[in-house]
Formats: C-alpha cells, structure tokens, sequence
C-alpha cells in the first residue's frame, strides 16, 4: 500500500535551517508529482510546494518563495524540502503529499503523517 514518511522536522531558531525528506513507497514514485503542504497550530492546511514526477518543475507558495526548496531522488524514492532563513511563521506540521498527476498537479490522494518543524529562539 502507499505509505509516505516524513523526516527531518524539529526546532529551528529564526534564520536557521531545515531538511525534510519524505521517504514512498507502494507506487510509481518517478510517474507522479508530489507537494509538501503544512498546518500551523490553529490554522488551515496550506500548501507549500510542488514538484513534476520528474523534477523538471517546481512552485511554491508566495510564503515561502526564495526560502524553500523542493526536490526528488527518483532513483532513492525520496521528496525532499529544504527550507532556510526560516521564520517563526513557519512554525507547523509538514506533510508530504502524493498527486494524482505526473507532469502537473491534479490533486493529493494520499498523505504522510507528517513531521513538526518548530521555529522560536
């Protein structure tokens, strides 16, 4: 069955950096795109960035543009998100996403557990 794994998530100061990874398994990773998309306490879910099953494009929220990075090891099944100069308003839980696209975005069918990123001095 489809499982996605977060990692990399904890306590970041304001202006320092993160790595999430986001291990799949139970489909075609390299035929599908793939978001991260987050959820800050007492908020709604908000989407954060996507990736083309092969790399070739990427889109990010205007929050978050110029900070974070979005990747993908096809050959290692893994989606990463780099995030720098982070900001207290970063602050939420990060959950990977598969879409039901490949080259685009057709909405996320599955959902990982996600991983907590608090950002605070």
């Amino acid at each position: 069955q489809v499982q996605l794994v977060e990692s990399g998530g904890g306590l970041a100061q304001p202006g320092g950096s993160l790595r999430l990874s986001c291990a799949a398994s139970g489909f075609t990773f390299s035929e599908v795109s793939m978001n991260w998309a987050r959820q800050a306490p007492g908020k709604g879910l908000e989407w954060v960035s996507g990736i083309w099953n092969d790399g070739s494009n990427t889109y990010y929220a205007d929050s978050v543009k110029g900070r974070f990075t979005i990747s993908r090891d096809n050959a290692k099944n893994t989606l990463y998100l780099q995030m720098n100069s982070l900001k207290p308003e970063d602050t939420a839980l990060y959950y990977c996403t598969k879409d039901l696209g490949g080259r685009g975005f057709r909405g996320s069918d599955y959902w990982g557990q996600g991983t907590q990123v608090a950002v605070s001095s």
